[in-house]
Protein backbone atom coordinates (compact mmCIF):
# COMPACT_ATOMS: atom_id res chain seq x y z
CA UNK A 1 0.00 0.00 0.00
CA UNK A 2 1.48 3.55 -0.57
CA UNK A 3 2.24 5.71 2.25
CA UNK A 4 -0.01 8.61 1.40
CA UNK A 5 -3.35 6.14 1.03
CA UNK A 6 -2.04 4.37 4.51
CA UNK A 7 -2.25 7.49 6.52
CA UNK A 8 -5.30 8.61 4.99
CA UNK A 9 -6.78 5.47 5.96
CA UNK A 10 -5.67 5.93 9.30
CA UNK A 11 -7.33 9.13 9.59
CA UNK A 12 -4.41 11.71 8.98
CA UNK A 13 -6.36 13.92 6.85
CA UNK A 14 -6.58 14.02 2.99
CA UNK A 15 -4.10 12.85 0.45
CA UNK A 16 -3.21 16.84 0.33
CA UNK A 17 -2.71 17.32 3.76
CA UNK A 18 -0.84 13.47 4.38
CA UNK A 19 1.41 14.68 1.32
CA UNK A 20 1.77 17.67 3.75
CA UNK A 21 3.03 15.77 6.80
CA UNK A 22 5.35 14.16 4.98
CA UNK A 23 6.91 16.89 3.19
CA UNK A 24 7.41 17.98 7.17
CA UNK A 25 9.14 14.47 8.04
CA UNK A 26 6.44 14.36 10.61
CA UNK A 27 6.12 10.29 9.07
CA UNK A 28 8.52 7.88 9.91
CA UNK A 29 8.55 4.85 8.86
CA UNK A 30 10.67 2.29 9.89
CA UNK A 31 13.15 4.54 11.50
CA UNK A 32 13.52 6.83 8.85
CA UNK A 33 12.25 10.03 7.73
CA UNK A 34 12.92 9.93 4.03
CA UNK A 35 10.07 8.91 2.55
CA UNK A 36 7.43 9.82 -0.35
CA UNK A 37 3.67 9.65 -0.68
CA UNK A 38 4.50 6.94 -3.02
CA UNK A 39 6.34 4.76 -0.61
CA UNK A 40 5.26 1.41 -0.40
CA UNK A 41 4.77 0.09 2.97
CA UNK A 42 3.55 -3.50 4.47
CA UNK A 43 0.52 -1.95 6.52
CA UNK A 44 1.35 -4.93 8.66
CA UNK A 45 4.44 -5.41 9.44
CA UNK A 46 6.21 -1.70 8.83
CA UNK A 47 6.61 0.53 11.87
CA UNK A 48 5.08 4.09 11.17
CA UNK A 49 4.91 6.79 13.25
CA UNK A 50 3.41 9.66 13.68
CA UNK A 51 5.45 12.37 15.65
CA UNK A 52 6.88 9.69 17.43
CA UNK A 53 3.43 7.94 18.23
CA UNK A 54 2.67 4.64 16.60
CA UNK A 55 -0.16 4.71 13.79
CA UNK A 56 -2.51 1.30 13.53
CA UNK A 57 -3.73 0.51 10.06
CA UNK A 58 -7.41 -1.31 10.52
CA UNK A 59 -9.49 -1.81 7.65
CA UNK A 60 -12.51 -1.27 9.16
CA UNK A 61 -13.51 0.19 12.81
CA UNK A 62 -16.05 0.60 15.03
CA UNK A 63 -16.88 3.17 17.68
CA UNK A 64 -19.83 2.94 20.64
CA UNK A 65 -21.28 6.45 21.82
CA UNK A 66 -23.63 7.00 24.67
CA UNK A 67 -25.50 9.76 22.78
CA UNK A 68 -26.82 12.53 24.62
CA UNK A 69 -30.35 13.98 24.09
CA UNK A 70 -30.62 16.90 21.12
CA UNK A 71 -28.61 15.49 18.63
CA UNK A 72 -30.45 13.17 15.01
CA UNK A 73 -28.33 9.96 13.99
CA UNK A 74 -27.79 11.05 11.00
CA UNK A 75 -24.16 12.16 9.11
CA UNK A 76 -25.52 16.14 8.53
CA UNK A 77 -28.89 17.84 9.20
CA UNK A 78 -29.71 21.50 7.81
CA UNK A 79 -31.42 21.97 11.46
CA UNK A 80 -30.13 19.94 14.18
CA UNK A 81 -26.76 18.69 15.70
CA UNK A 82 -25.72 15.22 14.52
CA UNK A 83 -24.60 12.79 16.88
CA UNK A 84 -21.40 13.01 14.79
CA UNK A 85 -20.70 16.38 16.72
CA UNK A 86 -20.48 14.42 19.37
CA UNK A 87 -17.59 12.25 18.10
CA UNK A 88 -14.48 13.53 19.58
CA UNK A 89 -10.87 14.32 16.67
CA UNK A 90 -9.53 11.16 17.61
CA UNK A 91 -11.75 9.12 16.17
CA UNK A 92 -11.58 7.88 12.41
CA UNK A 93 -14.26 9.29 10.10
CA UNK A 94 -13.70 7.99 6.65
CA UNK A 95 -16.74 6.70 5.91
CA UNK A 96 -17.87 6.16 9.31
CA UNK A 97 -21.54 5.89 9.43
CA UNK A 98 -24.39 5.08 12.71
CA UNK A 99 -25.82 1.67 12.93
CA UNK A 100 -29.39 2.21 12.91
CA UNK A 101 -31.27 4.91 14.96
CA UNK A 102 -31.44 6.53 18.20
CA UNK A 103 -34.63 9.75 18.03
CA UNK A 104 -33.48 13.00 18.73
CA UNK A 105 -34.61 12.85 22.45
CA UNK A 106 -33.37 9.41 23.24
CA UNK A 107 -29.93 8.50 25.34
CA UNK A 108 -27.97 5.67 25.02
CA UNK A 109 -25.67 3.23 23.03
CA UNK A 110 -25.33 3.94 19.42
CA UNK A 111 -22.93 1.89 17.22
CA UNK A 112 -20.66 3.60 14.86
CA UNK A 113 -18.56 1.74 11.50
CA UNK A 114 -17.06 1.81 7.99
CA UNK A 115 -17.80 -1.80 7.55
CA UNK A 116 -21.20 -1.87 5.35
CA UNK A 117 -21.33 -5.27 5.16
CA UNK A 118 -21.65 -5.72 9.00
CA UNK A 119 -24.10 -2.08 9.10
CA UNK A 120 -26.41 -4.05 6.99
CA UNK A 121 -26.60 -6.73 8.86
CA UNK A 122 -27.20 -5.31 12.05
CA UNK A 123 -29.82 -2.95 11.30
CA UNK A 124 -31.70 -5.93 8.64
CA UNK A 125 -34.87 -6.92 9.75
CA UNK A 126 -34.03 -10.63 9.55
CA UNK A 127 -31.21 -10.38 12.06
CA UNK A 128 -33.55 -9.62 15.23
CA UNK A 129 -30.87 -8.01 17.29
CA UNK A 130 -31.98 -7.63 20.86
CA UNK A 131 -32.07 -4.09 21.99
CA UNK A 132 -32.80 -3.18 25.74
CA UNK A 133 -34.04 0.30 26.68
CA UNK A 134 -34.64 1.90 30.17
CA UNK A 135 -37.88 3.04 29.93
CA UNK A 136 -39.81 6.03 32.40
CA UNK A 137 -43.49 6.42 31.53
CA UNK A 138 -46.21 8.85 32.34
CA UNK A 139 -48.38 6.10 33.91
CA UNK A 140 -47.98 3.13 36.16
CA UNK A 141 -47.54 -0.02 34.04
CA UNK A 142 -49.56 -2.87 35.11
CA UNK A 143 -49.35 -5.93 34.85
CA UNK A 144 -52.07 -6.23 31.97
CA UNK A 145 -49.88 -3.71 29.79
CA UNK A 146 -46.53 -5.95 30.54
CA UNK A 147 -48.43 -8.84 29.06
CA UNK A 148 -49.32 -6.68 26.33
CA UNK A 149 -45.96 -6.00 25.48
CA UNK A 150 -44.21 -9.18 25.78
CA UNK A 151 -47.11 -11.21 23.77
CA UNK A 152 -46.48 -8.69 20.82
CA UNK A 153 -48.33 -5.62 20.51
CA UNK A 154 -50.37 -3.45 17.42
CA UNK A 155 -48.10 0.11 16.58
CA UNK A 156 -50.57 0.91 14.01
CA UNK A 157 -50.89 -1.26 11.39
CA UNK A 158 -47.89 -3.53 12.37
CA UNK A 159 -48.05 -5.99 15.05
CA UNK A 160 -44.17 -5.96 16.86
CA UNK A 161 -42.62 -9.08 17.71
CA UNK A 162 -42.36 -10.39 21.53
CA UNK A 163 -40.84 -8.19 23.86
CA UNK A 164 -39.35 -8.92 26.97
CA UNK A 165 -40.24 -6.55 30.48
CA UNK A 166 -38.36 -6.43 33.19
CA UNK A 167 -40.33 -4.35 36.00
CA UNK A 168 -37.95 -1.97 37.96
CA UNK A 169 -40.61 0.67 39.43
CA UNK A 170 -44.42 1.47 39.04
CA UNK A 171 -43.08 3.86 35.71
CA UNK A 172 -40.37 2.36 34.72
CA UNK A 173 -38.82 -0.74 32.99
CA UNK A 174 -36.37 -2.56 30.97
CA UNK A 175 -37.78 -3.24 27.63
CA UNK A 176 -36.22 -5.62 25.16
CA UNK A 177 -37.20 -5.59 21.63
CA UNK A 178 -35.52 -7.22 18.56
CA UNK A 179 -36.71 -5.05 15.82
CA UNK A 180 -36.21 -1.07 14.76
CA UNK A 181 -39.21 0.29 14.10
CA UNK A 182 -39.72 3.92 13.62
CA UNK A 183 -40.87 5.38 17.40
CA UNK A 184 -41.03 1.49 18.10
CA UNK A 185 -40.94 2.17 21.91
CA UNK A 186 -42.94 5.20 22.31
CA UNK A 187 -45.54 3.79 20.34
CA UNK A 188 -45.58 0.19 22.38
CA UNK A 189 -46.25 2.25 25.07
CA UNK A 190 -49.00 4.64 23.47
CA UNK A 191 -50.63 1.04 22.42
CA UNK A 192 -50.84 0.45 26.32
CA UNK A 193 -52.52 4.04 26.72
CA UNK A 194 -49.17 5.28 28.58
CA UNK A 195 -46.22 7.54 26.83
CA UNK A 196 -42.76 7.62 27.26
CA UNK A 197 -41.29 10.32 29.18
CA UNK A 198 -37.72 9.17 29.52
CA UNK A 199 -35.63 6.84 26.86
CA UNK A 200 -32.36 5.27 26.65
CA UNK A 201 -30.97 2.42 24.94
CA UNK A 202 -29.01 0.62 27.45
CA UNK A 203 -27.11 -2.65 24.92
CA UNK A 204 -27.44 -3.52 21.37
CA UNK A 205 -26.74 -7.17 20.73
CA UNK A 206 -23.96 -7.97 22.80
CA UNK A 207 -22.52 -4.08 23.60
CA UNK A 208 -23.53 -2.56 26.61
CA UNK A 209 -22.64 0.99 27.55
CA UNK A 210 -21.56 -0.24 31.32
CA UNK A 211 -19.49 2.88 32.61
CA UNK A 212 -19.50 4.56 29.63
CA UNK A 213 -20.60 8.23 30.26
CA UNK A 214 -23.02 9.87 28.43
CA UNK A 215 -21.35 11.80 25.52
CA UNK A 216 -18.38 9.21 25.63
CA UNK A 217 -16.90 7.42 22.71
CA UNK A 218 -15.33 4.10 22.62
CA UNK A 219 -13.44 2.23 20.43
CA UNK A 220 -14.60 -2.03 20.04
CA UNK A 221 -13.48 -4.85 18.25
CA UNK A 222 -15.49 -7.13 16.05
CA UNK A 223 -15.67 -9.82 18.23
CA UNK A 224 -17.15 -7.70 21.01
CA UNK A 225 -20.16 -6.82 18.72
CA UNK A 226 -21.16 -10.13 16.99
Amino acid sequence: MRLDKFLTECGLGTRSEVKKLIDENAIRVNGTCKVSPKTSINEKEDIVLFEGEPISYKEFRYYVLNKKSGYVTAIEDYRDKTVMDLLPDWVVRKNLVPVGRLDKDTEGLLLFTNNGKLNHQLVSPKSHVDKTYYVETENIISQNDIKKLEEGIDIGGYVTLPGKVESLESKKILLTIREGKFHQVKKMLESVDNKVTYLRRISFGKLTLDDLELGEVKEVELEEII
